[in-house]
């Protein structure tokens, strides 16, 4: 016998860590024996590659692939998962090869195990990226094989189990990860049984004492809550006799972790969670579910707007149930569930309680179905923006809270409560969104940003000419909607790079009486070629985003005559209309406007910040004069410009009021307005608002001076900074 089956024979069965023995025992209960002879080389095979190798509880490596294929095993998931299971730490930690895997167990096993495996070898900026991308890595995967995910939870929910080994600081931190990530992605993929003991593990290590306090307080009331609701359960089972239906009447207990944010939501004590016990009811078909909900009211009174229909319109992730809330005895509420048995095994499993064991020519179950198209969003996410980005915009994802709205043709669409008409609108398709310009909720128009309530029939108005407004950022909540308009608005500041960097070369090159359409195109290839660039547009963009200067690239496309002859004039200024997109940024320290002496600071990856001469800001660039820019406003700016106007008044009733109406009878249309009291006498109100130039701005200071209760005007200069 060899080291591995040696290894192997001696794993003893734990609470925390089951053996091989134990996983041969439940495999061997569903799978035939040339399954089970698969997991029981790929023990042996990760035995001999994990030698040597200990966990912090002190105990063999080994033992802990094994428990998450036990794990699994109790799923009742097909061989390669299971093999994966056992062999998902090899890649990272062993000197085994992902081919190596292929070759010997299959490329199905390889893919599973690399799409779990951590990207440990690549250098990232901090931790926090680096587990970005690794969930990013695991949940991409996951897009071509659902079963990478499941092994992933399995490998959380046994490290859970042993997470006494690890000092307190890692605890937290791992149990941090697992309420944030792991548990809400059980959920979301309909594996309530691995979730609820995530859950309650990730609570008992991140908050230990609150766990000990509250598990002692339901202990205390356990006794007679439990022989009260064995009384109310016998009543359902006599009632639902009565009229023929055979039913499973059971008592279900809430979690300790979901009892902990139900205290923490509402800010109420343990006494005041009145459905921490309820009634499970199992029937043998979706009608009998209704007739079973009759005979349930009529034995109790249901408690009004706490009915919930979610066999009708079930969950995303597959979850069916009728809820109801019952007044109990003494008014007593009682959460009551209505299911059938294979809702009930969905509602324990998820994507796994239809798993194909055997390839066949059956369609994927509608839970699957149901988590493979949200995975595929992922795809279009991860397109856009960092790691982090990423993993935030999954999370906004993860959580279950939905509404519940219907297209115009009747189907419904579930997205996140707090989501707005916009991300509707992309939840019906990305053009959709992209080219919507108002919605209409029952047929009557509704902003944009306007909540999504329950039962609304939502319809989106489109134009082909409509493109996604960066402000919408600012109240969209699905990561469709912001992985889109964020895409949108990465090609539009590209294009709006481009078009800003010619413009500055053109700017540039006039020192030498030339511009870019005087540049020899083969010299401009060379001088592409020699800077790492694709083509002419990257170095346009480059200099656009402030990350070539203009002037040293002018120098080296200027033929060597003109380099040698001192330009006739200085170049004119950089022409400023407010139409150039989102590469040239206007102050918020100083608040530029046409008329005002101006001037430019170009900072890499952000392009052009135009500032007021005066501007106290300014003194902190004078060290880089060579990133300075001449710019001058253009004879007919085409857009409305901020400005900030802080006004201090005598304190008075209605004041506030009778200024904003002085400003709007000067046809301005008001941004923002914030009041700062100073003392008893006077306050200082600040208006920001849109002005077409300086004359138009004075206009407004004239109007406003001329008020009784004006003590003092000013335009804002530096007081702040809101970028």
């Amino acid at each position: 016998m060899d080291y591995a089956q040696t290894l192997l024979g001696l794993l003893p069965g734990t609470r925390g860590t089951p053996g091989l023995k134990d996983l041969l025992g439940v495999v061997g209960g569903y799978l035939p024996p040339d399954q089970v002879e698969r997991v029981r080389d790929a023990a042996e095979f990760g035995a001999q590659a994990h030698e040597g190798q200990k966990r912090k509880t002190g105990e063999p490596y080994i033992a802990h692939p094994v428990a998450a294929a036990e794990i699994l095993a109790g799923l009742r998931l097909d061989a390669d998962t299971l093999v994966a299971a056992i062999l998902h730490d090899v890649i990272e930690d062993t000197p085994v090869a992902k081919e190596e895997l292929a070759a010997r167990f299959g490329d199905s096993v390889a893919e599973i195990v690399d799409g779990v495996t951590k990207l440990d070898q690549i250098q990232f900026k901090n931790r926090e990226e680096a587990q970005a991308e690794s969930f990013r890595k695991m949940l991409l995967a996951m897009v071509r094989d659902l079963r990478v995910i499941l092994v992933k939870l399995a490998d959380r929910l046994h490290n859970m189990r042993t997470i006494e080994g690890m000092s307190t600081e890692r605890r937290r931190a791992i149990a941090r990860e697992t309420l944030d990530i792991y548990a809400p992605l059980a959920e979301r993929l309909g594996l309530y049984s691995l979730k609820l003991e995530l859950e309650d593990l990730g609570f008992r290590a991140l908050y230990p004492q609150r766990y000990r306090v509250l598990d002692r307080a339901l202990r205390r009331a356990r006794g007679n809550q439990k022989e009260f609701l064995g009384k109310i359960a016998d009543q359902m089972r006599a009632a639902l006799a009565k009229t023929g239906i055979d039913a499973e009447v059971g008592t279900r207990e809430k979690h300790l972790y979901s009892i902990y944010r139900k205290m923490s939501r509402k800010r109420v004590p343990l006494a005041d969670i009145v459905d921490v016990y309820g009634l499970r009811i199992v029937v043998k078909d979706a009608d009998t579910c209704y007739r079973a909900l009759g005979v349930v009211h009529g034995v109790y009174k249901p408690m009004p707007g706490r009915f919930k229909d979610y066999i009708a319109i079930p969950r995303v992730n597959g979850y069916q149930s009728l809820h109801t809330t019952l007044f109990g005895p003494n008014s007593l509420p009682i959460e009551a569930q209505i299911r059938t048995a294979d809702m009930h095994r969905v509602a324990e499993s998820g994507v796994a309680a239809h798993w194909k064991y055997k390839s066949g020519d059956g369609s994927p179950a509608w839970e699957q179905a149901q988590a493979r198209e949200w995975l595929s969003g992922l795809v279009a996410m991860q397109e856009s923006g960092s790691s982090e980005e990423f993993l935030e915009s999954v999370r906004l994802d993860l959580f279950p809270d939905k509404v519940y709205v219907f297209t115009p043709q009747g189907k419904i669409l579930r997205l996140p409560s707090g989501a707005t008409m916009v991300d509707f609108a992309y939840a019906v398709h990305t053009k959709v969104g992209n080219h919507c310009v108002a919605a209409k909720v029952d047929r009557r128009l509704t902003p944009l940003r306007s909540q999504l309530r329950n039962g609304q029939t939502v319809e989106i108005v489109t134009s082909p000419g409509a493109t996604p407004n960066p402000s919408w950022m600012n109240f969209v909540v699905t990561a469709k909607a912001r992985a889109a308009i964020r895409q949108y608005l990465k090609g539009l500041r590209r294009s709006d790079a481009i078009e800003l960097g010619q413009r500055l070369l053109n700017q540039a090159l006039a020192e030498f009486q030339l511009s870019l359409a005087d540049v020899d195109e083969t010299r401009l290839a060379v001088t592409v070629s020699e800077l790492g660039m694709s083509d002419p547009d990257e170095l346009f963009e480059r200099v656009g985003l402030g990350e070539r200067q203009a002037p040293l690239l002018a120098r080296r496309l200027a033929p060597p005559a003109s380099e040698e002859r001192d330009a006739a004039t200085a170049p004119a200024p950089l022409a400023i209309a407010g139409t150039e997109g989102l590469l040239v940024n206007y102050a918020r320290c100083c608040f530029p406007v046409p008329g005002d002496q101006i001037l430019a600071h170009l900072s890499a990856g952000r392009g052009i910040t135009v500032h007021r001469e005066e501007c106290t800001n300014v003194e902190d660039y004078r060290k880089h004069p060579e990133k300075w820019i001449s710019v001058a406003w253009s004879d007919q700016p085409e857009r409305l410009f901020g400005s900030e106007l802080r006004v201090e008044v005598a304190n008075r009733m209605g004041v506030l009021a009778a200024v904003a109406a002085a400003i709007a009878g000067t046809e301005t249309n008001i941004d923002h307005v914030e009041l700062q009291e100073r003392d008893t006498e006077t306050s200082v109100l600040v208006f920001e608002v849109k002005v077409r130039d300086r004359r138009h701005l004075a206009r407004i200071i004239r109007v406003i001076r001329r008020m009784p209760d004006v003590l003092k005007l000013s335009r804002t200069l530096a007081q702040r900074t809101r970028d």
